[in-house]
């Protein structure tokens, strides 16, 4: 028992940090999962439901902030769909599983570093056709195999290119990461694979943290600092993942 609420005390403050910059939290939960040692067979599935969760909730409370726009996010989301199931259907063996998402969770580290300081970066244009569904595509495809969702990946891009402002791209990769992390699950689903236990007391948590730190995110807090702590998070799980 103290084992699980220590499990769900962490689930709860990544949803919380994440969900405040319109992230569902699946770098940070997989980071959770793998410290405690859990295998692919449980993260993957579980990483997945909890995205469902928290997107959800942060992809609500950044439209009614006003921050959400349709013509921004269709062009990200038409391929990742069909992609995100691809990856979601695919089961890998667990070492490379492990090197794939040791490798994801430190590119994100890196990427985390990066946006903190581009949190405030002002927008140019969105990004052309071209350039919008295959990115979206590769990383749909990349989040069904890894369980990250891809909004870790969709927000540093949409500021580092100037696509969207802060608050937008954050509203942008909420709704991504739900439709992505759906996706995904029915993908896993489809494979005849079950959905285990664990994940229903740390979908509690998850929500409780989602519902908090959205509704913080939306309108109050800013990203900077929460960015950086959640970087090196996810640098410590990264190396354990790659590492051992």
């Amino acid at each position: 028992m103290t084992f699980l609420l220590l499990v769900c005390a962490a689930i709860f403050v990544i949803a919380l940090l994440y969900s405040s910059v319109g992230h569902a939290g699946a770098s940070g939960y997989i980071a959770v999962l793998t410290l405690f040692s859990f295998g692919p067979s449980v993260i993957k599935p579980t990483v997945l439901l909890l995205n469902i969760l928290v997107a959800s909730i942060a992809t609500y409370q950044f439209w009614r902030a006003g921050h959400f726009s349709w013509r921004l996010f269709w062009p990200f989301a038409a391929l990742s769909v069909p992609c995100a199931f691809l990856g979601g259907y695919l089961l890998i063996p667990a070492h490379t599983f492990k090197l794939i998402v040791g490798i994801v969770l430190l590119i994100s580290a890196v990427r985390l570093f990066w946006t903190n300081k581009k949190a405030d970066i002002k927008a140019t244009n969105p990004a052309p056709l071209t350039v919008s569904l295959p990115v979206g595509a590769a990383i749909g495809f990349l989040s069904g195999i890894t369980s990250t969702g891809g909004g870790i990946f969709l927000t540093p891009l949409l500021l580092f290119f100037r696509w969207a402002k802060t608050k937008p791209a954050a509203a942008l990769s909420a709704l991504f990461v739900l439709v992505n992390s759906v996706s995904g699950l029915l993908g896993y689903f489809s494979n005849r694979q079950p959905l285990p236990p664990l994940a229903w007391p740390l979908a509690v948590a998850a929500i409780l943290g989602g519902i908090i730190g959205s509704q913080m995110g939306s309108r109050h807090l800013p990203s900077r600092i929460i960015y950086i702590c959640l970087a090196c998070v996810l640098t410590i799980a990264g190396l354990k993942l790659i590492l051992t």
